[in-house]
């Protein structure tokens, strides 16, 4: 239960760490890591206009596509209320990443059936990898955030990758 979340079932943020820190030894040995930070757009909407019972059922779908979807080598956790974070290990390029995040996208934008609601949200992503934008599980967190954060101010259901301007503005 210390490493869980109690509402998806998801690896909770303490988990997060530890596989993140564990995680960070590939990338020393010559392979790439994407931390994936994803936020849903209108989560907020649904909780406004819905109520919380709702917003905790779409939660639990959404973590549910987010399972499906990964390989067994990439880890998704609960960040906290509406934000995802999933780990990619081993993988060759970039490209791989960016796929990730468009089918997520794709996914989280699917409508959702609950309790006869039609529900349709959408997600945005923010990209980092180590080892180039750090090899400090804290370090890639913030550049992933900075993406995530830039892909909102974008508008919303896209994926941004981390360059090094976002930090210095």
């Amino acid at each position: 239960l210390a490493y869980h979340d109690a509402l998806t079932g998801l690896p909770n943020r303490v988990l997060f760490r530890e596989t993140l820190d564990h995680a960070l030894g590939f990338p020393r040995r010559g392979h790439l890591l994407a931390l994936h930070c994803l936020d849903l757009d209108q989560f907020k909407a649904v909780n406004d206009t819905l109520g919380h019972p709702i917003g905790d059922r779409l939660l639990q779908a959404v973590a549910g596509r987010l399972r499906d979807t990964l390989q067994d080598t990439d880890t998704v956790v609960r960040l906290g209320g509406d934000e995802f974070a999933i780990v990619q290990t081993g993988i060759a390029s970039p490209i791989d990443a960016t796929g990730l995040a468009r089918r997520m996208i794709e996914l989280i934008e699917a409508p959702f059936e609950i309790e006869g609601h039609q529900i349709v949200i959408g997600g945005s992503i923010g990209i980092a990898f180590a080892p180039q934008d750090g090899l400090d599980a804290d370090q890639l967190l913030k550049c992933a955030d900075l993406a995530l954060y830039r892909a909102k101010l974008d508008g919303r259901g896209v994926y941004r990758l981390f360059h090094a301007e976002m930090d210095a503005a």
